[in-house]
């Protein structure tokens, strides 16, 4: 995209920032222009000095989370280790992908393919799926994981943990503890394993 010169006091970063703001609000397809330049308190021609569309800005914003867990898939395909450090890692960097761009991971999660730049969007996000299930079953053709699961199914259960963080974490949350409990629920479960019971002492019998 052509980059322009911003006017005093206002860029085009800010300007994609707000629109997050007023499409989580109104929703793409309600908000407007005009409703984004009411939020902004500036007129429409200023919207225009930097992009041609409101789809341009819902591509700026999506690319930018999408961009973000690009970068995510780039340094785990070059982690030394297999399937499961590559998985840890993977989730991990992702629950920090999420805290650094929440709303415009939220956004992304709520795009629903039907304008163009909202199909692309999704095409980008199924590449980042089907790199996830490849992870899942290479660990099950390693035995790491039970071998009937679906790895598609199971990369969908694994990043439905981490994208309802959008719904739910509170701003201050340490993200390593988010993503250890992550973590240690994905690959070990809720339950602590059954503390081992002590023998029972046998019964000595006194001979007579």
């Amino acid at each position: 995209m052509r980059q322009r010169r911003g006017r005093p006091g206002y860029d085009l970063a800010g300007l994609v920032a707000a629109s997050v703001e007023v499409f989580h609000d109104k929703g793409f397809d309600g908000a407007s222009m005009e409703d984004l330049a009411k939020h902004l308190g500036i007129s429409k021609s200023a919207i225009y000095h930097h992009v041609t569309s409101k789809d341009e800005l819902l591509g700026l914003a999506l690319n930018r989370a999408l961009d973000a867990l690009d970068r995510v898939v780039q340094d785990n395909r070059a982690l030394p280790g297999g399937p499961r450090e590559r998985l840890e890692h993977l989730l991990r960097a992702s629950v920090s992908v999420l805290f650094a761009e929440r709303a415009y991971v939220a956004l992304l999660l709520r795009v629903r393919g039907n304008t163009e730049v909202e199909r692309a969007a999704m095409a980008r996000r199924r590449e980042f799926d089907t790199y996830v299930a490849g992870l899942v079953q290479e660990a099950a053709a390693e035995g790491l994981v039970a071998p009937d699961l679906d790895p598609r199914i199971a990369a969908r259960l694994l990043f439905g943990l981490v994208n309802s963080l959008t719904e739910w974490v509170r701003p201050g949350s340490d993200p390593a503890v988010v993503a250890d409990t992550l973590v240690t629920i994905a690959f070990h479960g809720l339950f602590a394993p059954p503390l081992a019971q002590p023998a029972t002492p046998g019964i000595v019998r006194a001979h007579r």
